[in-house]
């Protein structure tokens, strides 16, 4: 915590009307994102303020000036679009957390599939479609196409996809029975009692699942750095792990 409580000196403790810290996080962070800022809260007083949608969205929202203090992208293509751009702080930037895919079902279903090479993906949605996020665009859907992609069965599903805005989204569609079959992250489906994981999808199927964060170029918040070095101290660190996580980034 010895960087943390150094950066917590940058906080304006003179200044009764502290502004909130602004973060722009991917769907998948949520509920884990939101017990860490309640903890940095609790040691530092500082509140914090979070957005959650897909990567893609919140990017293209920070490139046309909505105002946010730390972004977290679900994957590095994402914060790669706006470094080009000038839009984050370079120096700040840093890999945070990893996550993997899984297959669900909704809880009362009994399908079983192995995942490999040819599996009968499209013959277990039936009449069904598969969620997943958006292929096109958001981290899930391209990590998930990757791996349908290297497993030989995406073309037996690609019409079949029920593209959905984020993770989050096409882990309800499951939940609720609206598709028979799902890929989300592993995190997700931990969060969702409505669902079973059906498998794990071999990670060398996919490129590495990776979360970098950044300051964004437009801060002026001074707080802001605060919550990034308390993202990487232990304390979040454990947080995220309980969630399911893997932690990249961790400072003593």
């Amino acid at each position: 915590m010895v960087a943390f409580a150094a950066a917590t000196t940058l906080r304006r403790h003179a200044n009764a009307q502290s502004r909130d810290i602004v973060v722009f996080a991917a769907a998948s962070l949520k509920n884990v994102l939101n017990d860490v800022a309640a903890g940095f809260q609790r040691n530092t007083g500082e509140r914090v303020t979070a957005s959650y949608a897909a990567s893609s969205a919140l990017a293209k929202r920070i490139a046309t000036g909505a105002p946010a203090d730390l972004f977290i992208s679900a994957n590095p293509e994402w914060m790669d679009y706006l470094e080009q751009r000038n839009l984050v702080k370079r120096w700040s930037r840093s890999d945070l957390l990893g996550n993997k895919l899984v297959l669900i079902a909704p809880a009362s279903s009994t399908v079983r599939l192995a995942i490999e090479p040819g599996f009968p993906l499209a013959t277990a949605l039936g009449d069904g479609w598969l969620a997943m996020a958006d292929p096109t665009s958001v981290p899930a859907g391209m990590y998930g196409k990757a791996a349908l992609t290297y497993l030989g069965v995406w073309h037996a599903v690609a019409s079949r996809v029920a593209a959905a805005e984020d993770a989050r989204a096409a882990l309800l569609l499951v939940a609720r029975g609206e598709a028979p079959l799902g890929i989300v992250y592993a995190t997700d489906a931990a969060v969702e009692p409505g669902v079973r994981v059906v498998g794990t999808i071999p990670t060398q199927t996919y490129p590495p699942i990776i979360y970098p964060v950044a300051l964004t170029s437009a801060s002026e918040n001074p707080d802001a750095a605060a919550l990034l070095v308390y993202l990487r101290c232990v304390q979040a660190g454990a947080e995220f792990r309980r969630a399911g996580f893997r932690v990249l980034a961790q400072t003593s």
